[in-house]
């Protein structure tokens, strides 16, 4: 028996003792990419379509946006009661003539906004080409999982966007 227990005694010593090889380094409390921090960026642009600029305008973010960001763009499509709706790009408008459709599309560095469509553009009253309003909301991929993208309150709600920059 006391043989045994200083078998046991032995082996207890031996396995607690034992040191395997470091493992991989963690992260140094960021996201893991270089330091920046995941967070929501948004704003509000008032853009004129017309000839000169091609029915499309370029606008620079301002801030950092990471590869793995998604840049959502909704547009105001109405005020009822003082509410302002917005609608999810892309929005298309059917005339007689054809069709008008607003949309966009983004890169790190900017994001456009264009007409696209079937329709003469000439032929379109200011209500459909001047002073478009815009609200750009860039947020990390990993945050879209599970919101309506659709619905821009339920979009600002969930990153915490308190407001939008004006430009």
């Amino acid at each position: 028996m006391k043989r045994l227990l200083s078998l046991f005694t032995v082996f207890a010593l031996l396995l607690t003792a034992c040191e395997g090889e470091q493992g991989p380094p963690g992260f140094d409390g960021f996201d893991g990419l270089d330091g920046e921090i995941i967070a929501s960026s948004a704003f509000e642009i008032v853009v004129d379509f017309n000839a000169e600029n091609n029915y499309e305008y370029i606008e620079a973010y301002g801030f950092n946006v990471l590869p793995s960001d998604v840049t959502l763009v909704y547009i105001l499509w109405d005020i009822i009661n003082g509410q302002d709706v917005w609608r999810l790009m892309p929005q298309t408008v059917s005339f007689d003539d054809g069709s008008l459709v607003y949309n966009f599309d983004f890169t790190q560095q900017d994001v456009s906004f264009f007409l696209d469509g079937t329709t003469d553009f000439s032929t379109l009253g200011d209500v459909w080409t001047q002073g478009q309003v815009f609200r750009v909301v860039v947020i990390p991929a990993d945050n879209i999982d599970g919101i309506d993208v659709a619905d821009i309150n339920a979009v600002i709600n969930s990153n915490s966007i308190q407001n939008f920059d004006l430009r």
